[in-house]
């Protein structure tokens, strides 16, 4: 369709990610989701959406089935460059129980990989686009009250990571987001959560939008509130 924005989701297969797959094609943009592996709920919102949503596979960790999208999508423009994609091991642990490499998987997937991402796909984003990557208000540490402190800890390398790539791209004229959704009921947030996916992610969709043609790095929840660092 003429004129019709697109999206990359960035890991899309379930939770956040595949919420925020259903609410863009509702709001009838194209979307390009990614996944690891194959997703029945994924596969099933295609079906519903067959002209507005593809479906792409890619591992986040590996660097090179990354670039593999990247030359699959080349020539393609994005409004919206979304990185959800995440994990969360060992949260009730502390450093000196957790499992190594479960540390390690949480910073890789986490932290260094959606910034990769970033770095290879950020030129395919409009001028006065928008970069949003999924963070927490876990990542803040300032408000930081030791819960879930292993997982809280990649969240404020993530926002640190952003943070030192804004410094470095200081002309950028798109906007850069780490967006907080809240405490939201998936497999990764738990039933215990605060909120129901349909409380966090269409304001989250709203918010990011809203910001496309403002230049600048913001830490901000689903409200477009600004959150302490």
């Amino acid at each position: 369709m003429a004129g019709q924005k697109t999206v990359l989701i960035v890991g899309a297969s379930r939770g956040l990610g595949l919420a925020l797959a259903q609410e863009y094609c509702d709001k009838d943009w194209h979307v390009i989701a990614t996944v690891r592996s194959q997703s029945a709920q994924l596969e099933a919102l295609r079906e519903r959406n067959p002209c507005s949503l593809e479906i792409h596979p890619v591992d986040i960790v590996d660097v090179q089935s990354v670039r593999d999208l990247r030359a699959r999508l080349d020539g393609r423009r994005l409004d919206t460059l979304f990185v959800n994609a995440g994990i969360c091991k060992a949260n009730e642990l502390t450093p000196l129980q957790v499992d190594e490499q479960d540390f390690i998987d949480m910073m890789l997937t986490n932290a260094l990989s959606p910034m990769r991402v970033i770095e290879l796909f950020a030129d395919t984003v409009a001028s006065d686009g928008v970069i949003a990557v999924m963070s927490s208000d876990l990542g803040s540490i300032t408000w930081n009250q030791g819960w879930w402190e292993l997982y809280s800890a990649s969240k404020a390398a993530l926002n640190m990571l952003m943070k030192a790539y804004a410094a470095r791209h200081p002309a950028n004229t798109r906007a850069l987001l780490l967006v907080a959704p809240g405490w939201v009921r998936t497999d990764m947030g738990g039933q215990n959560a605060e909120l129901d996916v349909s409380e966090s992610i269409p304001l989250v969709v709203d918010m990011v939008q809203r910001h496309a043609g403002k230049p600048g790095l913001r830490f901000t929840n689903r409200h477009g509130e600004t959150l302490p660092w």
